[in-house]
């Protein structure tokens, strides 16, 4: 690991305007350590009180300038490792999440240890830990990116399961350097993200970027050791999927060479989706901060077919 950016440099959102912690070379294999902050998630079990909080929520650690990225480019950040530290969080925040209702207006909170033994979820359940990062993404041209939602095509808080150790994140540039932040560590989270805040974990997440020239995306995508996946956005949700699952067809027509006929028929058959992480695809009502608007959908298909 060359290079190590603590939680100090943590940012409450994606910004072009943000002094650089950091500047490197695409292509060098050179390994950048981010670490990612847990303290809004300590303050809430000891107040229960959003009215209390001093620290960031959500917050991204960088920005990291790539020299040579510019608008039109596409990043390449490969997930080498996460590692958790000694304990993450169970939350339900009144008005979000899937089980807001069931769960009322008094907010939950569990401290939840992590050991050699698991993630010790309940008393009875202990779980592998499935490290992932929930909010990853590069500067926009103009304005500034939320870091809790909606996704927007630079990436931001996707929460989706594949962005793991051995997946590689394809980001769009939109600015000189892209200015690459990431945060939101989570131990363990189920796809969807019922509760908005799956099992959250302080940690570190070890990248390595490339730099992939003339490569204009208008949503992110991931690829593991055996899929391409593909991000949707768009409200409503048949929008997201519309949009899904066009830029999975381009993929296979234009980067290529598929026939239409070919791409269209393998996608019918083997082209799966999936709704994706909860945070949605439009910036929602400012009364109603976590009150997703549209969707975020997941487009997945095997290299196998390609």
């Amino acid at each position: 690991m060359e290079h190590f950016l603590d939680k100090t440099h943590g940012k409450p959102h994606f910004s072009p305007d943000e002094t650089p912690a950091l500047r490197i070379a695409p292509g060098t294999g050179e390994r950048i350590a981010f670490e990612t902050s847990d303290e809004v998630y300590v303050q809430l079990h000891e107040h229960k009180d959003m009215a209390k909080l001093t620290a960031q929520i959500n917050p991204v650690t960088g920005p990291l300038y790539v020299e040579g990225a510019k608008p039109g480019d596409t990043l390449a950040v490969t997930i080498h490792d996460i590692r958790l530290k000694d304990y993450g969080w169970s939350v339900s925040l009144p008005g979000s999440g899937a089980l807001q209702h069931v769960m009322g207006d008094e907010m939950f909170t569990r401290q939840v240890p992590i050991d050699a033994a698991g993630v010790h979820v309940t008393d009875r359940h202990v779980f592998a830990p499935r490290p992932m990062i929930g909010c990853i993404g590069t500067a926009p041209a103009a304005g500034s990116n939320s870091t809790i939602m909606p996704t927007y095509g630079q990436g931001g808080n996707m929460d989706v399961t594949e962005c793991r150790p051995g997946s590689v994140v394809y980001l769009p540039v939109m600015v000189e350097g892209a200015l690459l932040s990431i945060g939101d560590i989570h131990a363990i989270m189920a796809e969807g993200e019922s509760s908005f805040i799956a099992i959250e974990a302080e940690g570190v997440a070890v990248v390595s970027v490339d730099l992939v020239h003339d490569m204009p995306l208008r949503a992110p995508r991931i690829e593991t050791a055996d899929e391409w996946i593909f991000v949707g956005l768009g409200d409503p949700v048949q929008e997201s999927i519309r949009r899904g699952y066009e830029d999975l067809f381009a993929f296979l027509v234009d980067d290529h060479g598929w026939t239409k006929g070919d791409a269209f028929a393998v996608l019918s058959a083997v082209g799966h989706s999936r709704l994706g992480g909860p945070t949605g695809s439009g910036a929602p009502d400012p009364l109603h901060p976590f009150a997703a608007v549209g969707a975020v959908t997941i487009h997945r298909l095997s290299k196998s077919v390609l």
